[in-house]
């Protein structure tokens, strides 16, 4: 039976846990809008594809679809990766999905945060939202996990990251964003993140990186490798777009402290060269007032802090730069355990996000 809890996962013993714990699998979101994809979506799908089956070399992968493409998604993924209808509308699970939580006898419950599409009817990226609004539960029902309804509290999972031991940093761009929560203190922000992720400590960047549609996710600036160790995107090119910005970040995190006391060991990966749509593939996009502009006139953002841990791997985007084998190489020693794979996602960059926007863990117990 999945239950609705009454109280807080802090309140009840519950925790985050950081990426790099296990998973009991990943749970996706088939891409089909064509105002945020281009060409119908089928080169983002294809995209899709690759990720779900390079994370199902370590872990389960379930993939969620609106009923029109059930037979189509069915028929481009291998049969070991789980296709269930799911209606959305769009393809972003880390923000879309439940945020999970655990406790140490291995019971494992979700969160059901609010979502307004990224900044609500005046900034958001589209209209409307209300399929997404739904893929939290759903997820649960099927998992027959219960729920924490924090629905009115509006919350991606890209904006947070946790390192499992109390530890939480995001951005004041996002998170205190007054087209998320508007009738919130910062005080009142931290009180709620803390109280449903479990965290003690929360560290907070200035900004996320310049451009990114999200209002400044935490997940194109850096993760937890482990507990007291990030790695984080960097350039050390002063008239870069991001300069100012990673300056601005390293400088809080390298006085920094997490919620055991120890300073973040921190690990400074290049950003490649940053992407932009051709002419012809701009005219592959849909017009829609309701979305986010995607013109030659717009950079997207590519970083490769946007990857995804799994069991004895990590997920690592590429983008045909040279830049990808210096970035491979930072990865495999900071992952010395885990086998690096790698899939080069310049279509979901283009649509805003990469690999840790378009997954999210589901914790063993």
């Amino acid at each position: 039976m999945v239950l609705t809890m009454n109280g807080t996962p802090k309140k009840d013993g519950f925790r985050m846990p950081g990426e790099f714990e296990k998973h009991k699998g990943t749970w996706m979101l088939w891409p089909v809008r064509t105002d945020t994809w281009r060409a119908g979506a089928k080169p983002a799908q294809r995209v899709y594809v690759e990720v779900a089956k390079a994370i199902a070399q370590f872990e389960p992968v379930t993939m969620c679809v609106r009923p029109e493409q059930f037979e189509n998604a069915r028929a481009l993924l291998p049969e070991h990766i789980r296709v269930i209808e799911i209606s959305s509308n769009d393809a972003w699970m880390r923000d879309i999905g439940p945020t999970f939580v655990k406790n140490d006898q291995g019971e494992v419950r979700g969160i059901d945060w609010g979502f307004n599409a990224w900044g609500g009817i005046e900034e958001g990226l589209y209209f409307p939202w209300d399929l997404d609004l739904q893929v939290k539960r759903k997820v649960l029902e099927i998992e027959h996990i219960s729920r924490y309804d924090a629905t009115e509290f509006v919350l991606e999972g890209g904006a947070i990251t946790v390192d499992g031991e109390g530890t939480l940093i995001t951005t004041e761009q996002c998170v205190l964003n007054k087209n998320r929560n508007k009738n919130l203190t910062k005080e009142e922000v931290e009180e709620r993140l803390s109280e449903f992720l479990n965290v003690e400590k929360i560290i907070w960047l200035k900004d996320g990186l310049v451009g990114d549609e999200t209002d400044g996710h935490v997940d194109e600036v850096l993760f937890f490798v482990k507990p007291g160790e990030i790695a984080m995107s960097w350039t050390d090119d002063p008239i870069h777009p991001q300069f100012k910005v990673l300056q601005n970040a390293y400088e809080r995190l390298k006085d920094a402290t997490d919620a055991k006391g120890r300073k973040l060991k921190i690990h400074k990966i290049q950003m490649p060269k940053q992407i932009t749509l051709s002419e012809a593939e701009s005219f592959e996009i849909d017009y829609s007032r309701h979305s986010y502009e995607r013109s030659t006139h717009v950079t997207f953002i590519s970083t490769y802090i946007n990857c995804y841990l799994c069991n004895g791997g990590v997920i690592l985007p590429t983008f045909n730069d040279p830049q990808d084998e210096h970035a491979v190489a930072a990865f495999q020693r900071m992952f010395p355990d885990r086998q690096i794979v790698t899939v080069n996602t310049r279509e979901v960059s283009v649509g805003g996000g990469n690999i840790h926007c378009i997954t999210q863990q589901q914790p063993w117990p």
